[in-house]
């Protein structure tokens, strides 16, 4: 019987996994698990394309070269807040710690 890595097992299986422990006893419940989990389909994790990155990219490429120094901790790009603000408001990210 193959071993269970409980470490790669997300919440919620952990959660099935002690529960069927708990009802059915050890040995039972990871046979259950080991076939439960087998015919569980792969999540597909797809990631979307951030337009705004993608447009902030576009601009700061023809400027991006040695001259250009963002720092350790980068910089934070917040849009201007208030009455009558408009524009953009940047501010140096600083060691938190």
């Amino acid at each position: 019987m193959p071993r269970i890595n409980e470490l790669q097992l997300t919440k919620g299986q952990l959660r099935k996994l002690n529960s069927l422990r708990n009802s059915i006893g050890n040995k039972i419940a990871e046979e259950a698990f080991i076939k439960w989990l087998k015919t569980q389909k792969p999540k597909i994790v797809v990631q979307k394309s951030d337009l705004v990155a993608q447009k902030l990219l576009e601009v700061l490429k023809p400027i991006a070269s040695k001259k250009l120094n963002l720092g350790t901790y980068g910089y934070t790009i917040k849009r201007a807040r208030g009455k009558g603000s408009k524009g953009l408001v940047v501010t140096k990210n600083n060691k938190s710690s």
